[in-house]
């Protein structure tokens, strides 16, 4: 039996719809980490229909780290400039920026990372490195759930890191 507190919960969670939280939890039978794993799951396929749609709204955002001595600037992109005032939106922006700062990747993917680094380039690809504040997800994972939460295309278009002395 799924009770709406069980919806709220996983709406919380999630940013899933109500229709979407509640199926999720019938389909898991009342599972709540199944049902998140279901909701993800249907992100990610909301996130491959809307791939292909044009993103010309979205942020730039900054985040300073390190009393000053580390910053980053990034540009993420969306459909609408409705989308691009949410919070969701925004709160998107600030943690890969912060994420940059913090992790200095060279590319958004492997394949913009120079041959020549030694090492796995993925490491070094933004969109595959582990969130900093959840390291179960990927930022590539991050951008999906947003996309699902907010119905749009949302991409990560140029990012900047600075570092005082460098």
């Amino acid at each position: 039996m799924v009770t709406t507190s069980d919806i709220k919960r996983l709406r919380e969670e999630t940013g899933a719809g109500v229709m979407d939280a509640k199926r999720a939890l019938e389909e898991a039978s009342g599972d709540f980490d199944e049902a998140r794993k279901i909701v993800q799951q249907q992100g990610i396929a909301a996130a491959v229909k809307r791939s292909e749609r044009e993103t010309s709204q979205g942020v730039i955002e900054a985040y300073i780290h390190g009393q000053g001595r580390i910053g980053a600037l990034v540009e993420v992109q969306c459909e609408t400039d409705f989308v691009a005032r949410t919070d969701t939106f925004k709160q998107l922006a600030r943690d890969i920026a912060m994420q940059v700062a913090a992790m200095n990747p060279l590319g958004l993917t492997a394949e913009d990372i120079p041959e020549d680094i030694s090492g796995n380039r993925e490491e070094y690809a933004l969109l595959k490195q582990s969130f900093i504040r959840e390291p179960s997800q990927t930022i590539e994972d991050l951008v999906k759930s947003a996309i699902g939460q907010t119905g749009e295309n949302i991409k990560i278009g140029k990012f900047s890191r600075f570092e005082l002395g460098e």
